[in-house]
């Protein structure tokens, strides 16, 4: 099976990796508009390299693409993989417009081409197992979620060029929404959400420095969001990630960052256990993602989550960001007719 990877940034090179080292599929092509980025790419995995990605799908019989360019940037990529043909796993948040979302799902529909959203914590073992304590009834009832996912400053200085066009709702919030709908298995019905800015603004970076968002689902019950992109470079990681689930019969806390690696040495750092090598091979939920995502396209299996889960975090993150400039408590309006803001894969 033939792969696209369209975007050669620090996840393009990671996902080319990852397939490098799954059986039956090789990456054909690679694709960024940086002309020696995507040639230094394609040369390492042995792919033809490209600056435009239609001349990409017009030359390289692509039975699937990766779409890993910016949040802003996914529709033109993925509706054009789509026409021509190939599968898709296109980079957490969907995309970042209600017509966005609409003209990727057409396009995909109309193709009847497979397109998985990468969410990849449904990878991650510590919630996937709190999904599947959710789903045995373990939990009771589950009243209440409280998530924390943050970056250090690094994150919105260093790694993304393009951090002022996104914000940590759609970089942070699109994975901690899409937990908290998976978890609980409830439909996402309203938000409140409270935030502050000014600090990233100073540093050139105009975008929220911290965000707060109260999720009510249809049952009445809650979920606390927190994402911020202004913790001190000192911390002992980039990331802190933090879970709490809360039901009528049990509760359950987790951090996903001090995974029980403790370094100390010119300075303090949790080295984590996910991700990274394990003989030689890369580990860590977004190589089992897109590892599943082949070898499910290769039996004919279905893939997931799907459009429909897509399209219920970005209307979420949508009311999110609505509610940060009303200051008003904002419904979900769904993007999809048909569709309700609940995610089931």
């Amino acid at each position: 099976m033939r792969f696209g990877i369209v975007g050669s940034g620090i996840r393009g090179r990671m996902y080319a990796r990852s397939l490098g080292e799954a059986p039956g599929v090789r990456v054909a092509a690679v694709c960024d508009l940086d002309e020696s980025s995507a040639r230094q790419l394609g040369e390492e995995f042995g792919a033809a390299a490209f600056t435009d990605h239609r001349r990409m799908l017009a030359d390289s019989e692509l039975d699937a693409v990766i779409v890993a360019t910016p949040d802003f940037a996914h529709r033109d990529v993925a509706v054009d993989s789509a026409q021509a043909g190939a599968h898709l796993l296109i980079e957490k948040p969907l995309a970042t417009t209600r017509e966005d979302i609409r003209a990727i799902h057409e396009a995909v529909e109309a193709a009847g081409v497979q397109c998985l959203v990468g969410f990849e914590n449904r990878w991650n073992p510590a919630i996937r197992r709190l999904r599947e304590l959710s789903a045995a009834g373990r939990f009771g009832e589950v009243l209440t979620q409280n998530i924390l996912l943050s970056n250090t400053y690094y994150v919105p200085r260093e790694m993304l060029s393009w951090a002022a066009k996104s914000s940590p709702a759609w970089f942070l919030m699109s994975h901690t929404v899409d937990a908290a709908g998976w978890v609980a298995d409830k439909a996402i019905t309203s938000v409140v959400a409270r935030g502050s800015r000014g600090r990233l603004a100073s540093l050139g970076i105009d975008t929220w420095d911290v965000i707060h968002a109260l999720l009510t689902f249809a049952d009445g019950t809650t979920a606390n969001l927190t994402s911020t992109w202004v913790l001190p470079d000192s911390e002992p990681s980039i990331v802190d990630f933090k879970y709490q689930v809360v039901g009528t019969e049990a509760a359950v806390d987790v951090d996903l960052q001090d995974q029980s690696v403790r370094l100390a040495a010119e300075d303090y750092s949790w080295p984590g256990l996910l991700g990274g090598e394990l003989d030689g091979r890369l580990q860590g939920p977004p190589t089992w993602m897109v590892q599943s995502f082949a070898a499910r396209l290769l039996d004919g299996a279905p893939v997931g989550p799907g459009i429909a889960d897509g399209a219920m975090v970005t209307d979420v993150v949508l009311a999110i960001l609505e509610s940060l400039e009303t200051g008003a408590p904002t419904p979900i309006t769904p993007s999809l007719a048909g569709t309700s803001a609940v995610s089931h894969a």
